[in-house]
């Protein structure tokens, strides 16, 4: 519902018709995606007792799925580092450098790099053969799960997904860490603490988010073994699932007075109309 309200008033409101916050909307349809693919099979083996099945096709179409939506986010994260390096420091020509066509063509990239990048690690996961058990432990198809299920030798697999793992992760983290580096030595110029602030208000939710996001899915995929450790790996792919998109809106609206005050008019053209 959070992530949510950041679409609709983010669609409807000609106050928030910028880079920033139409990377936001994107960011949090990615949100409510994940949650989707997941947090419903989860439910419903958690409510039903006997119900926690799931088909092989519906387990190749959810991993493929959340590890695409991953891939897409963390892309996303990246292309907003430039957007806020941009806004700090170059400001006078923010308007020219990230224009609509600019904004829109990015975007559409990082979601067909997302889809592609995954095509061969789900199809390599699945061409082994799964005969220990027909049980994964965890409340989705994670792939650590999957690969300590198969019977065959799988040490090769899981090192090329490591590499995978780890030119995605840091592919998309580089521009993030080029971006605050050019960002921290800008704001540090600035004469004024009042201007300091103004300069780190506008990072601080995306860092915050970043420092989350990453911090999570570092554990979870930088590990050349990935069929190990799945008391910790639920906990962490539980923060990822669950606690990473219903903090995104709150993270989101609070660290911003633009979006409290289109908040804070909604509410009360809501009221006014209740009241007629």
């Amino acid at each position: 519902m959070g992530n949510l309200v950041i679409i609709v008033i983010v669609c409807v409101d000609k106050r928030l018709q910028s880079p920033m916050y139409f990377f936001f909307s994107h960011l949090s349809v990615l949100e409510i995606l994940t949650t989707s693919i997941v947090v419903p099979v989860m439910l419903w083996g958690l409510l039903l007792p006997g119900m926690q099945t799931i088909s092989l096709t519906a387990c190749v179409a959810q991993l493929f799925l959340y590890l695409a939506l991953g891939i897409t986010e963390f892309a996303l994260l990246g292309a907003m580092a430039v957007d806020r390096y941009v806004a700090v420091c170059n400001l006078l020509r923010y308007n020219l450098i990230m224009n609509s066509h600019t904004c829109t063509w990015m975007v559409t990239v990082l979601w067909v790099i997302g889809f592609l990048f995954q095509i061969w690690p789900v199809y390599a996961t699945f061409q082994f053969t799964f005969c220990k058990s027909n049980v994964v432990n965890n409340f989705f198809c994670d792939r650590g799960q999957l690969l300590k299920l198969s019977c065959d030798d799988t040490l090769f697999t899981e090192f090329l997904l490591f590499l995978i793992a780890v030119f995605i992760m840091v592919g998309s983290l580089i521009p993030t860490i080029v971006s605050y580096t050019y960002i921290i030595s800008t704001i540090l110029k600035i004469p004024s603490p009042c201007g300091w602030r103004k300069a780190f208000s506008t990072c601080a939710s995306h860092f915050t988010f970043v420092v989350i996001g990453y911090g999570t899915c570092f554990f979870l995929y930088m590990k050349p073994k990935q069929t190990q450790a799945a008391q910790s790996n639920r906990v962490v792919s539980l923060m990822v699932v669950v606690v990473t998109p219903f903090l995104n809106p709150f993270i989101f609206t609070f660290r911003n007075d633009k979006v409290i005050e289109v908040l804070r008019d909604g509410v009360k053209c809501c009221c006014h109309l209740f009241r007629n």
